[in-house]
């Protein structure tokens, strides 16, 4: 290697295996990404990173011309494509201006903010938020990580999905709408090495994903029916007395009520409803129960549901019934690393006042991952570990009611918006609301590394800088044992090139402006990163350089025998006294989508295939990447995937292009015959949009073409009663040939 090329060692944001990488620079250009070779996991993250297609793409993703370079401000008509380049000082005092003109005029809460998927430094976001008196952050927290940690939390009294996988300890593994080949290859090399040494694998996917191929048992539900399905294997498991009486006995809270909801989830009953057979789920159960320990993960096949409260919650019923929980090999819990600043505290919660929070937008109907049960859940936390987690994907406002409330005015107005790290046109459900939510706001500002559909309405788009231009902490919100540190690997400003800034400079540049400034002392990242490790004796470059850039806290099994469960009953909760507290089923009872041939039949008739979306896919990331040329070439086009048998009664043939419609519109992808899948069932790609369409007009990069989400269902009658989740994963459809 020549000497004039440096390395510069981070952490990879492009997706959640939150890989540890060496950045390879030769003066200002980014010749490749590896992984980083000092870190103790190296040789896992050797398999994960050499064969990411993102990682080989990094060079041309850093350098990519259509970056974002200086701030835009908007000089047409909203969306028509007309910008003209101001500096960051004019951004953010015009800006500002006009938020503070919405504050006096509509109150604070009349300014709201959308976020993506924990890749940034949300902890600012929410500070920001809080000191200007606005409960309204809405995010993807209501159908992703958010509310598993939230439903973990309520039942075990901490965030669960932590699988300790052991070769030779692991027995069996039990993956729950999760494709870890495709989404979490890192740890999928971990399941590797167990089943390599023997571990039983039991996969619950209406598709049969690259996991399913490897399962020794593939359940194969009717989209929306897993919670059915758990149920199902809890009562099996209870029936036929394979659960952990010690444990259940002496740590389960609520286990008589437990097995008398189960009764009415034989494997015959629920085989009618989910397509599952039920000597299959009697296989499973028996298989899963026997096989200890037993490790267990799930992922957004489960979130996005709209019965995902009580999906989620039966599924961290089966490892605490079952005696895996925090046990070697099995389930861990993993408290905060304490020697730290925690992000909770950064967020300045305590700055909200109370009846702001109780203004926060559909947080009284939907109250689980909302104030009311964030504060629930907080409260034991506290109370058991001396902390709790991070607010801001945890306790949101309900995104399908802000956007209604900025289009009716009702409960009150929403005026302005502030995008970071998100693309809501894309990503959130019902685009054709959203889009209609958009258009009316008074001030919408985005900042993005590109310009995308949603930046294509802005008034305002920001440039960031990426992940490769600021330092790193992360500490998965303060759910996890370990802190990992990363240095700024390109500075996110070169004179006469461009002008990047990260989300902190974004939120504390419009703090000082709108009466925050005592607020922010520290005036970059770095400054705010060296308070948070300061309790430690270390700056951030001192930490890089003395530990590597990695801590963690030793293992540690059965810490609930010293002492208990962070619930109000100190056991694990089967029966949930915060939900009951909340006014909502302390059980995990199964509820039939809201669209489906069994509750709406007539609705069947005209829409007779069952839709399903949100399956990850290599080597795009949600709605990323579409630009990236040679990611393009791997995956050119959308894809919907629909079984040869339907696809060709509907004289579709492999490759064709074909609409799916549902009552909400009509998009169109790629067919692409799968046997893996049920024939009444058709899985459609997610977050596709093509930078190469034009942006001005009504086509905003080609929003409407492909974009699953022109199908999907916003309905707040529709979503979860206890979260407010919207239903992705159970839709009905039409399929026809384009």
């Amino acid at each position: 290697m020549s000497e004039a090329v440096g390395i510069k060692r981070t952490v990879c944001m492009w997706c959640h295996n939150h890989c540890k990488v060496e950045l390879h620079i030769e003066g200002d250009r980014l010749i490749e990404m590896q992984e980083n070779r000092q870190h103790r996991a190296a040789a896992l993250y050797a398999r994960t990173v050499r064969a990411c297609p993102r990682a080989r793409a990094a060079a041309e993703w850093f350098h990519h011309p259509d970056r974002l370079n200086y701030p835009l401000k908007r000089a047409g008509q909203r969306g028509e494509g007309q910008w003209e380049t101001i500096s960051w000082e004019q951004a953010l005092d015009e800006i500002a201006q006009r938020l503070d003109g919405v504050r006096k005029q509509y109150g604070p809460e009349a300014i709201a903010t959308t976020s993506g998927t924990y890749r940034s430094h949300d902890e600012y976001r929410t500070r920001f938020f809080n000191l200007l008196g606005s409960p309204n952050h809405m995010g993807q927290g209501h159908i992703c990580w958010g509310i598993s940690n939230m439903v973990a939390a309520a039942v075990l009294g901490w965030p669960g999905n932590a699988p300790g996988l052991r070769p030779g300890t692991t027995k069996c593994i039990l993956i729950m709408g999760a494709n870890p080949p495709e989404a979490h290859q890192f740890l999928w090399q971990r399941m590797l090495e167990c089943l390599n040494a023997g571990a039983k694998l039991i996969v619950i996917d209406p598709r049969r994903i690259t996991a399913a191929q490897r399962a020794d048992i593939w359940l194969q539900p009717r989209p929306g029916t897993d919670c059915s399905v758990l149920m199902s294997m809890i009562q099996v498991i209870i029936e036929e007395g394979l659960y952990d009486r010690e444990f259940v006995a002496r740590w389960c809270h609520g286990f008589e009520e437990l097995s008398r909801c189960a009764r009415g989830y034989s494997p015959e009953e629920v085989a009618r409803t989910s397509w599952v057979p039920a000597d299959k789920i009697r296989e499973a159960a028996r298989l899963y129960a026997t096989s200890r320990p037993a490790a267990t993960f799930h992922h957004m096949g489960l979130e996005h549901l709209t019965n995902h409260v009580e999906a989620l919650h039966a599924r961290f019923i089966l490892p605490a019934i079952t005696g895996n929980v925090d046990v070697k090999g099995g389930d861990l819990i993993r408290p905060t690393y304490p020697h730290i600043i925690p992000e909770y505290e950064i967020e300045l919660n305590e700055m909200l006042p109370e009846e702001q929070k109780k203004k926060a937008l559909g947080g009284e109907r939907f109250p689980f991952i909302s104030w009311p049960g964030y504060e629930l859940v907080r409260e034991n936390l506290n109370r058991v570990w001396g902390h709790g987690f991070a607010r801001s994907h945890h306790c949101y406002a309900h995104a399908p009611t802000v956007f209604r409330a900025m289009i009716t005015g009702q409960p009150y107005p929403v005026r302005a918006l502030i995008t970071a790290a998100s693309n809501p046109l894309v990503t959130m459900p019902n685009a054709k609301l959203v889009y209609q939510a958009l258009q009316t706001l008074d001030l919408y500002v985005v900042s993005d590394f590109w310009l995308t559909p949603s930046a294509d309405l802005a008034d305002y788009a920001l440039p960031a800088a990426s992940w490769l231009e600021r330092p790193t902490i992360f500490d998965g919100q303060d759910t996890i044992s370990s802190i990992e540190v990363g240095e700024t690997a390109f500075p996110p400003f070169r004179e006469g090139r461009y002008d990047r800034r990260t989300d902190f400079e974004l939120w504390r540049g419009l703090g000082i402006r709108l009466g925050q400034k005592e607020h922010w002392t520290w005036e970059t990242l770095e400054e705010a990163y060296n308070y948070r490790l300061a309790p430690m004796g270390y700056t951030l470059k001192e930490f890089l350089d003395k530990k590597g850039g990695l801590d963690s806290l030793p293992s540690e099994y059965a810490k609930y025998q010293k002492i208990g469960f962070a619930t109000p009953t100190g056991k694990v909760e089967l029966y949930s006294t915060i939900l009951e507290k909340l006014g909502r089923d302390p059980l995990p009872r199964y509820e039939e989508p809201a669209e489906s041939h069994v509750s709406t039949p007539s609705l069947a008739g005209d829409y007779p295939l069952v839709l399903t979306t949100g399956g990850r896919f290599l080597p795009m990331y949600h709605s990323e990447h579409r630009q990236v040329a040679s990611l393009r070439r791997q995956h050119p086009d959308p894809i919907a995937q629909i079984n040869p048998v339907t696809a060709s009664e509907l004289g579709i043939k492999d490759g064709d292009w074909m609409w799916l419609e549902t009552p909400r519109g009509r998009m169109k992808q790629k067919c692409q015959y799968y046997a893996g899948i049920d024939p009444r069932v058709v899985h459609a790609e997610h977050g596709w949009w093509f930078p190469e369409m034009p942006a001005g007009g009504p086509g905003l990069h080609g929003v409407w073409v492909s974009n699953v989400n022109v199908l999907t269902d916003d309905a707040p009658e529709h979503c979860n009663k206890s979260s407010g989740g919207w239903p992705l994963r159970a839709l009905l459809c039409k399929v026809y040939k384009c």
